[in-house]
């Protein structure tokens, strides 16, 4: 505790500095602290203001309270601290509740506030394995409130690892347990995004009108904004922006009174992708330009990701192309981190789930070894017959970890596959594909090789999937990719970039080759072969940029081959062009 005290000062500056008109105040006569703290604790997300005010009041009296108080008040400083970004001073005085308190309810909320900043701050080894722990101390823990937010922050950590399906099953069970209509919101929303970012629900699901309602009617604006933005997402996704920017901007407002970076940056890279998709440029940049300044510093977000691209395509648009290239590089830098961050906590997850196992392995070993040992002190009184059942159960041990060895060495170098393909298509992914062709092209310019970048992007796509639906579409898919593979060699690199976009870089190939290979696959992909038949047609513009003309730098290279293949979509697609 004289170390928690030591670092109180600053936290009480920090939560102090945000209504310095509330520091001469104190704890009121006769207050019940821990009352007030209750009260505060229940209206953090409805009313944040007035949360931030009463812990600025009640902290400069921190030493008058019980020592429970004391705990409950030292946790949502920490909690506010947390929700301000700031999780550099936030984690430590966490990590003392959930490790030292003896108060079995505050050591399950901070633990499940810890889960959900580590996560944050990409520690996601750590955060998992808070969350394991946390999951362990679930059952000796009644407080509805508290197995809530543990259920809630184990939702919402399994969604960003992808793990969809267990993150519902959680979300669920904390439903189950809401006793009050602020914690039936949240469980609710909770569930609805995992459902959402799973592909099992769309923006029109009247549940998203549902839980709106209620979230708004319970005075939680920031979980009924949660929702918003993914009913907004969707109509984006599926062509309707206006739909979009009247959700957005009616409910912006509040988001920017919430003050959470997170769903402001969220918000204003949503309103950059509608409004460049309604055709209104100069919005978007300005919302584009608003949501990379509201990010989190040092971390790449999917809003990041998404304002950076919009902030591209605007540049290219007016024909600023040095301000094209550098937002394109800004973009990669994004999208890369953002996908080696989505990689890194599924691998996360992967590797703690199989710490877990492995531990268990290892506790049963032990009590195979126990058993063992009592073997070994009956066969001093026991005949040959005893020895030998000896032999045959330490045999049988051996055997067992002999096979968890090769089990878990398999899973390990299946992981490592899934983090470097295509999880539909089984070619590389668009991090891998840039690894390979960045080691390639270095290759090629020591030897001065002829070395060709083609992009390809399916066209009308989004007309297959809304005719035939997205199993039809992944069918597509498939048979583009064997069509492709049957004209590229053991040399070539080819990845699918996202959705309907793919690019191949060809080996050994000059300008006049590249055509000729990019025309065959061209014409593979509009007449199939009798092989790789599907219900929907469809046909793609190629876009060429050749090392002869734009030297070896990858992003060079992407960047030229793009606009090829834009220019190919505007002479009316199906065709192949060369960056000049």
């Amino acid at each position: 505790m004289p170390a928690f005290r030591r670092c109180l000062p600053a936290l009480l500056l920090a939560t102090l500095a945000l209504h310095a008109g509330d520091a001469g105040a104190h704890l009121r006569a006769g207050e019940n602290a821990e009352a007030t703290l209750d009260v505060a604790d229940a209206s953090k997300t409805s009313d944040h203001p007035a949360f931030v005010a009463t812990l600025a009041r009640l902290a400069p009296s921190r030493e008058q309270m019980s020592a429970a108080a004391r705990m409950h008040l030292d946790y949502l400083q920490a909690w506010q601290l947390a929700y301000g970004g700031d999780h550099a001073q936030a984690i430590p005085l966490l990590e003392r509740i959930a490790d030292k308190s003896t108060d079995k309810v505050m050591r399950l909320r901070a633990t499940a506030t810890l889960v959900n900043i580590l996560g944050a701050g990409r520690h996601y080894e750590d955060a998992f394995n808070r969350l394991n722990l946390m999951v362990a101390d679930l059952p000796g823990v009644s407080d509805p409130h508290a197995r809530y937010q543990a259920l809630a922050e184990a939702a919402q950590m399994l969604t960003t690892a992808g793990q969809y399906d267990l993150a519902a099953d959680y979300a669920a069970r904390a439903v189950d347990i809401a006793d009050t209509p602020s914690i039936t919101c949240k469980s609710n929303v909770v569930a609805l995004h995992a459902l959402y970012r799973g592909g099992r629900v769309e923006g029109d699901d009247p549940r998203f009108v549902q839980w709106v309602a209620e979230c708004q009617k319970a005075g939680e604006m920031l979980s009924a904004n949660e929702l918003r933005a993914d009913v907004a997402d969707s109509a984006i996704r599926h062509g309707r922006p206006n739909e979009a920017i009247a959700v957005l901007e009616r409910y912006y407002g509040s988001v920017l009174r919430d003050e959470q970076p997170m769903q402001t940056s969220q918000f204003d890279a949503l309103l950059a992708r509608a409004q460049w998709q309604a055709g209104n440029v100069a919005l978007a940049d300005r919302f584009a330009a608003a949501a990379i300044r509201s990010s989190v510093p040092g971390e790449y977000s999917e809003p990041l990701v998404s304002a950076t691209e919009t902030a591209y395509f605007v540049a290219r648009k007016r024909g600023d192309w040095r301000a094209a290239t550098m937002w394109l590089a800004r973009h990669a830098e994004a999208d890369k981190g953002y996908v080696d961050d989505v990689g890194a906590r599924a691998l996360a997850y992967q590797i703690v789930k199989q710490q877990v196992v492995a531990s268990r392995m290892e506790t049963d070993a032990l009590d195979r070894q126990n058993q063992i040992l009592h073997l070994q002190r009956d066969a001093d009184l026991h005949d040959a017959q005893t020895s030998r059942l000896y032999i045959l159960l330490l045999l049988t041990f051996i055997g067992t970890i002999v096979l968890w060895l090769i089990r878990t060495r398999r899973s390990q170098q299946r992981f490592m596959r899934m983090a470097r393909h295509d999880s539909l298509t089984g070619i590389s992914n668009r991090q891998h594909f840039v690894d390979e062709c960045t080691a390639a092209l270095v290759e090629g310019s020591r030897a001065a090789e002829p070395i060709a970048l083609v992009l390809f992007d399916l066209d009308h796509f989004k007309q297959v999937n809304d005719t035939y639906g997205h199993a039809e579409g992944d069918w597509v898919l498939l048979r583009v990719v064997a069509e492709c593979r049957d004209h590229l060699t053991e040399a070539d690199v080819f990845g699918r970039l996202g959705g309907e976009e793919f690019a191949v870089l060809l080996r050994a190939a000059t300008q006049a080759q590249a055509i000729e290979r990019a025309e065959r696959m061209r014409v593979a992909i509009g007449t199939p072969s009798g092989e790789h038949q599907t219900i929907a047609r469809a046909t793609a513009s190629f876009g060429i940029a050749c090392t002869g003309a734009f030297g070896y730098d990858l992003d060079r290279l992407l960047m030229k081959a793009d606009e090829a293949m834009y220019a190919a979509k505007a002479a009316g697609r199906d065709r192949v062009t060369v960056a000049t």
